[in-house]
Protein backbone atom coordinates (compact mmCIF):
# COMPACT_ATOMS: atom_id res chain seq x y z
CA UNK A 1 0.00 0.00 0.00
CA UNK A 2 2.69 2.54 0.60
CA UNK A 3 4.47 2.09 -3.10
CA UNK A 4 0.96 2.45 -4.32
CA UNK A 5 0.36 5.83 -2.24
CA UNK A 6 3.95 6.72 -3.38
CA UNK A 7 2.44 6.47 -6.90
CA UNK A 8 -0.14 9.05 -6.27
CA UNK A 9 1.62 11.54 -5.15
CA UNK A 10 3.41 11.45 -8.33
CA UNK A 11 0.08 11.36 -10.14
CA UNK A 12 -0.11 7.90 -10.87
CA UNK A 13 -3.48 6.48 -9.92
CA UNK A 14 -4.92 4.62 -12.98
CA UNK A 15 -4.12 0.87 -13.39
CA UNK A 16 -2.38 0.08 -10.34
CA UNK A 17 -3.24 -2.83 -8.02
CA UNK A 18 -1.19 -3.75 -4.81
CA UNK A 19 -0.26 -7.52 -5.63
CA UNK A 20 2.74 -8.33 -3.40
CA UNK A 21 6.19 -9.85 -4.86
CA UNK A 22 7.06 -12.80 -6.92
CA UNK A 23 9.90 -13.24 -4.90
CA UNK A 24 7.86 -15.05 -2.02
CA UNK A 25 6.28 -16.85 -4.99
CA UNK A 26 9.71 -18.45 -5.34
CA UNK A 27 11.01 -19.20 -2.09
CA UNK A 28 7.58 -21.17 -1.34
CA UNK A 29 8.08 -23.04 -5.33
CA UNK A 30 11.78 -23.65 -4.25
CA UNK A 31 10.50 -24.68 -1.13
CA UNK A 32 8.25 -27.36 -2.17
CA UNK A 33 10.73 -28.62 -4.72
CA UNK A 34 12.97 -29.36 -1.78
CA UNK A 35 10.25 -30.94 0.24
CA UNK A 36 9.84 -33.53 -2.78
CA UNK A 37 13.79 -34.27 -2.69
CA UNK A 38 13.71 -34.59 0.91
CA UNK A 39 15.68 -32.95 3.49
CA UNK A 40 19.00 -35.60 3.63
CA UNK A 41 21.39 -34.29 0.82
CA UNK A 42 21.30 -31.30 2.44
CA UNK A 43 22.18 -32.47 5.81
CA UNK A 44 24.49 -34.41 4.07
CA UNK A 45 25.72 -30.96 2.35
CA UNK A 46 25.78 -28.91 5.39
CA UNK A 47 27.83 -31.74 8.02
CA UNK A 48 29.76 -30.39 10.73
CA UNK A 49 26.82 -28.04 11.21
CA UNK A 50 24.80 -28.98 14.80
CA UNK A 51 21.03 -28.29 13.78
CA UNK A 52 20.35 -29.50 17.58
CA UNK A 53 21.51 -25.89 18.20
CA UNK A 54 19.98 -22.24 17.69
CA UNK A 55 21.27 -21.75 13.89
CA UNK A 56 21.92 -17.87 13.06
CA UNK A 57 21.94 -17.62 9.74
CA UNK A 58 24.37 -14.43 8.89
CA UNK A 59 25.16 -12.85 5.16
CA UNK A 60 26.87 -9.28 4.85
CA UNK A 61 28.34 -7.44 2.17
CA UNK A 62 27.11 -4.12 1.97
CA UNK A 63 30.12 -1.37 0.29
CA UNK A 64 28.56 0.74 3.01
CA UNK A 65 29.97 -1.33 5.79
CA UNK A 66 33.35 -2.18 4.50
CA UNK A 67 36.15 -1.18 7.08
CA UNK A 68 35.67 0.09 10.57
CA UNK A 69 31.73 -1.35 10.75
CA UNK A 70 32.40 -4.88 9.23
CA UNK A 71 35.23 -5.43 11.76
CA UNK A 72 32.57 -4.26 14.12
CA UNK A 73 29.94 -6.24 12.91
CA UNK A 74 32.26 -9.47 13.10
CA UNK A 75 33.12 -8.87 16.53
CA UNK A 76 29.40 -8.54 17.35
CA UNK A 77 29.13 -12.42 15.50
CA UNK A 78 32.43 -13.43 17.39
CA UNK A 79 30.83 -12.43 20.81
CA UNK A 80 27.57 -13.75 20.07
CA UNK A 81 29.33 -17.22 19.69
CA UNK A 82 31.20 -17.11 22.89
CA UNK A 83 27.92 -16.22 25.12
CA UNK A 84 26.18 -19.34 23.52
CA UNK A 85 27.28 -22.41 23.31
CA UNK A 86 23.78 -23.66 22.29
CA UNK A 87 24.30 -21.24 19.00
CA UNK A 88 25.83 -22.27 15.85
CA UNK A 89 26.61 -19.74 13.41
CA UNK A 90 26.68 -20.17 9.85
CA UNK A 91 27.88 -17.43 7.28
CA UNK A 92 28.15 -17.80 3.11
CA UNK A 93 30.97 -15.16 2.88
CA UNK A 94 30.72 -13.11 0.01
CA UNK A 95 33.71 -13.10 -2.03
CA UNK A 96 34.53 -9.59 -1.97
CA UNK A 97 37.96 -9.24 -0.41
CA UNK A 98 36.68 -6.43 1.64
CA UNK A 99 34.53 -9.21 3.31
CA UNK A 100 36.60 -11.66 3.63
CA UNK A 101 39.59 -10.38 5.03
CA UNK A 102 37.69 -9.21 8.26
CA UNK A 103 35.61 -12.06 8.59
CA UNK A 104 38.56 -15.15 8.46
CA UNK A 105 40.63 -12.87 10.91
CA UNK A 106 38.14 -12.24 13.45
CA UNK A 107 35.92 -15.25 13.06
CA UNK A 108 38.05 -17.97 11.33
CA UNK A 109 39.23 -20.73 13.61
CA UNK A 110 36.03 -20.67 16.12
CA UNK A 111 34.20 -24.65 16.30
CA UNK A 112 30.91 -23.48 16.08
CA UNK A 113 31.40 -20.20 13.49
CA UNK A 114 30.70 -21.84 10.33
CA UNK A 115 32.37 -19.95 7.23
CA UNK A 116 31.20 -21.70 3.70
CA UNK A 117 30.99 -20.14 0.54
CA UNK A 118 28.65 -18.49 -1.19
CA UNK A 119 25.28 -21.35 -1.32
CA UNK A 120 23.21 -21.68 -4.28
CA UNK A 121 19.55 -21.05 -3.99
CA UNK A 122 17.91 -24.29 -2.88
CA UNK A 123 20.30 -24.42 -0.12
CA UNK A 124 20.15 -21.08 1.32
CA UNK A 125 15.94 -21.05 1.62
CA UNK A 126 16.74 -24.53 3.22
CA UNK A 127 19.44 -23.01 5.45
CA UNK A 128 16.89 -20.69 6.41
CA UNK A 129 14.04 -22.50 6.89
CA UNK A 130 16.36 -24.72 9.54
CA UNK A 131 17.98 -21.52 11.45
CA UNK A 132 16.45 -19.84 14.79
CA UNK A 133 17.40 -16.35 13.41
CA UNK A 134 18.64 -14.46 10.46
CA UNK A 135 21.32 -11.53 10.91
CA UNK A 136 21.72 -10.23 7.24
CA UNK A 137 22.28 -6.55 5.05
CA UNK A 138 20.55 -8.45 2.57
CA UNK A 139 17.25 -6.77 0.77
CA UNK A 140 15.62 -10.27 -0.65
CA UNK A 141 16.17 -12.34 2.74
CA UNK A 142 14.76 -9.25 4.85
CA UNK A 143 11.85 -10.31 2.03
CA UNK A 144 11.96 -13.74 2.32
CA UNK A 145 12.52 -14.75 5.99
CA UNK A 146 9.18 -13.59 6.93
CA UNK A 147 7.69 -15.76 5.44
CA UNK A 148 9.27 -18.74 7.28
CA UNK A 149 8.76 -16.94 10.71
CA UNK A 150 12.42 -16.24 11.07
CA UNK A 151 13.05 -12.74 12.97
CA UNK A 152 15.27 -10.48 10.65
CA UNK A 153 17.89 -8.15 12.17
CA UNK A 154 18.98 -6.01 9.89
CA UNK A 155 23.11 -4.48 9.95
CA UNK A 156 22.68 -1.18 8.37
CA UNK A 157 21.95 2.05 9.55
CA UNK A 158 19.06 2.26 6.57
CA UNK A 159 17.29 0.05 4.59
CA UNK A 160 14.74 0.60 1.18
CA UNK A 161 12.36 -2.50 2.88
CA UNK A 162 10.68 -0.17 5.42
CA UNK A 163 7.18 -2.49 5.44
CA UNK A 164 9.25 -5.24 7.36
CA UNK A 165 10.41 -1.87 9.99
CA UNK A 166 6.68 -1.02 10.36
CA UNK A 167 5.41 -4.91 9.97
CA UNK A 168 7.50 -5.89 12.86
CA UNK A 169 9.31 -8.88 10.97
CA UNK A 170 12.71 -6.69 10.76
CA UNK A 171 14.59 -4.54 13.10
CA UNK A 172 17.04 -1.99 12.29
CA UNK A 173 20.01 -2.75 14.17
CA UNK A 174 22.91 -0.97 12.59
CA UNK A 175 26.87 -1.70 12.72
CA UNK A 176 27.62 -1.32 16.76
CA UNK A 177 28.98 -4.61 18.03
CA UNK A 178 27.22 -3.43 21.52
CA UNK A 179 23.18 -3.40 19.52
CA UNK A 180 23.88 -5.92 17.24
CA UNK A 181 24.69 -8.24 20.43
CA UNK A 182 22.02 -6.63 22.70
CA UNK A 183 19.33 -7.71 19.95
CA UNK A 184 20.44 -11.00 19.47
CA UNK A 185 20.82 -11.88 23.27
CA UNK A 186 16.97 -10.39 23.70
CA UNK A 187 15.67 -12.83 20.76
CA UNK A 188 17.62 -15.42 21.95
CA UNK A 189 16.42 -15.38 25.66
CA UNK A 190 13.33 -14.12 25.94
CA UNK A 191 10.74 -16.39 23.93
CA UNK A 192 8.03 -13.73 23.81
CA UNK A 193 10.00 -11.47 21.79
CA UNK A 194 11.21 -14.23 19.92
CA UNK A 195 7.67 -15.60 19.35
CA UNK A 196 5.86 -11.86 18.36
CA UNK A 197 8.56 -11.25 15.43
CA UNK A 198 7.98 -15.05 14.14
CA UNK A 199 4.17 -14.12 14.13
CA UNK A 200 3.92 -11.02 12.28
CA UNK A 201 2.45 -11.53 8.50
CA UNK A 202 5.21 -11.17 5.49
CA UNK A 203 4.38 -7.43 4.20
CA UNK A 204 6.05 -8.80 0.97
CA UNK A 205 3.15 -11.44 0.10
CA UNK A 206 1.84 -14.51 0.98
CA UNK A 207 3.10 -16.59 -2.36
CA UNK A 208 0.05 -15.49 -4.40
CA UNK A 209 1.27 -12.38 -6.20
CA UNK A 210 2.12 -14.56 -9.61
CA UNK A 211 -1.77 -15.90 -9.46
CA UNK A 212 -2.93 -12.12 -8.47
CA UNK A 213 -0.84 -11.02 -11.68
CA UNK A 214 -2.59 -12.95 -13.56
CA UNK A 215 -6.39 -12.21 -12.18
CA UNK A 216 -5.42 -8.25 -13.31
CA UNK A 217 -3.94 -9.42 -17.16
CA UNK A 218 -7.58 -11.43 -17.00
CA UNK A 219 -9.39 -8.37 -16.91
CA UNK A 220 -7.70 -6.52 -20.12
Amino acid sequence: ESAKKNLEKEGITKNVWVVGNTVIDALFLGLSIIKQEGDQKYYDFFKGIDFTKKIILVTGHRRESFGEPFRNICNAIRQIAEQFPDVEIVYPVHFNPNVRQPVNEILGGHERIHLIEPLPYPYMIWLMEKCYLVLTDSGGIQEEAPSLHKPVLVMRNVTERSEGLRGGTAILVGTTCETIVSHVVTLVLDKGAYEKMCAHANPYGDGSTSRRIMDVFGRF
